[in-house]
């Protein structure tokens, strides 16, 4: 791979469908993967991804259903599936040393690959893991009105179809700490995204990821007790969904993990405290690689 500071937005086929991803190349063998959360897109970190330092390849990738991936109507859209897809995004660019940043329903893409850890049956090193705002610990979780509606077998589809562009920003806003840092402009592309390529049409689907949290609880929250990895557990205090309560626990049950909070921010806080999680993600890789 070409070693320059250039980001390449680019798409490959995986498991029959084209997945969408942002990369951009290091000067070591160690990447950076960051798993993005629902309901937005690797439009989340587009703005990072220069400022991670230049040892570091960096890859954030769409995840099936999501931004400028595919979005099939045939598709159940199970977070297993989507594991299988980051993994193999991995084994195509050659990454085999890994850092992986994980974020709302991004987490729970990780904790199926941490199961597979478990396991002895994934092909890459896993050098750490960051879990930041997810509802992993779902029993825990304050969902919003609108996700118990699109997960609805009954009504999702109907809610989806109805749902518009205000209703969506009223609902990020609402997640956001301080509101004067909000952009609806920014939101505005990620509705756009959201939307694409028949979006509305698998929303409902996409969401049921909330019910795949209880199906599945032993094998991924199990698997994190289990874990001898490294976990930095970067959590913002002020979210009102994924509440903070939710990072104290984890710290409690997974044996090898660093606790990070930042206070008065809300779900997003690689947008609300751009600059101050960034430095907390990239202080503890750095002190786990000793760059």
């Amino acid at each position: 791979m070409r070693k320059n500071n250039s980001i390449l937005s680019s798409k490959k086929n995986l498991n029959g469908q084209d997945i969408f991803y942002r990369y951009r190349s290091g000067t070591s063998d160690i990447f950076i993967s960051f798993l993005h959360g629902y309901p937005t897109s690797s439009l989340d970190y587009d703005h990072l991804i220069r400022k991670i330092p230049d040892v570091y390849h960096v890859l954030a990738h769409d995840h099936l259903g999501f931004g400028q991936s595919d979005k099939p109507r045939s598709c159940e859209y199970l977070l297993s599936e989507q594991a299988d897809i980051t993994c193999e995004l991995y084994q195509i660019l050659g990454a085999e040393k890994i850092h992986i940043v994980a974020h709302d329903y991004g987490t729970s893409v990780a904790t199926e690959i941490i199961a597979r850890h478990n396991e002895g049956v994934i092909k890459f090193d896993i050098q750490s893991i960051t879990l930041c705002n997810g509802s992993m610990l779902i029993d825990m979780a304050q969902l919003r009105i609108i996700q118990r509606l699109l997960k609805s077998k009954w009504v999702g589809n109907i809610v989806a179809q109805l749902s518009s562009e205000s209703t969506f920003q009223r609902n990020m806003k609402s997640i956001w700490f301080d509101k004067t840092t909000y952009r609806e402009s920014d939101m505005h592309d990620h509705w756009q995204l959201l939307i694409s390529n028949g979006g509305r049409k698998v929303l409902s689907k996409v969401t049921r990821y909330i019910d795949q949290r209880y199906e599945h609880y032993d094998r991924w929250i199990g698997g994190l007790k289990q874990s001898d990895l490294p976990f930095h557990i970067l959590w913002a205090a002020n979210d009102p969904v994924a509440v903070v309560d939710m990072a104290y626990k984890l710290n409690e049950i997974i044996p090898n993990s660093i606790l990070t909070i930042i206070d008065e921010c809300g779900h997003y806080p690689m947008i609300e405290k751009e600059e101050e999680w960034i430095n907390h993600m990239i202080s503890y890789i750095k002190g786990i690689d000793r760059f």
